[in-house]
């Protein structure tokens, strides 16, 4: 299993609260940086700001998000590498349970 995304990248990843049930993350990545292969808990991700990015798997597969404002995803445990492929800072909160 990969590094956990604070350890990581703590530059990216900032955690906000924990207890024994869940862990809030703040995200904040800027234009064209890319994190190293990280992995994260089952969480949902709230979206604070619009952007582009692009998640890479440990096989080297790619998924592209178009994030809006508002808007959630939910995502199983997970390692991948994040890349911002838009022009504006990706803003999001991540619930993470434990």
């Amino acid at each position: 299993m990969a590094a956990d995304a604070v350890q990581v990248a703590p530059e990216v990843y900032k955690v906000l609260f924990e207890n024994d049930r869940v862990r809030l993350l703040e995200a904040r990545l800027g234009p064209g940086v890319t994190t190293g292969m990280h992995h994260h808990r089952a969480n949902l991700v709230y979206n604070l700001a619009d952007g582009e990015v692009v998640f890479t798997d440990e096989s080297g597969g790619t998924t592209a998000a178009s994030l809006t404002a508002g808007g959630t995803m939910w995502s199983p445990a997970v390692n991948h590498s994040t890349h911002n492929s838009g022009t504006t800072e990706v803003r999001s909160l991540l619930f993470e349970l434990k």
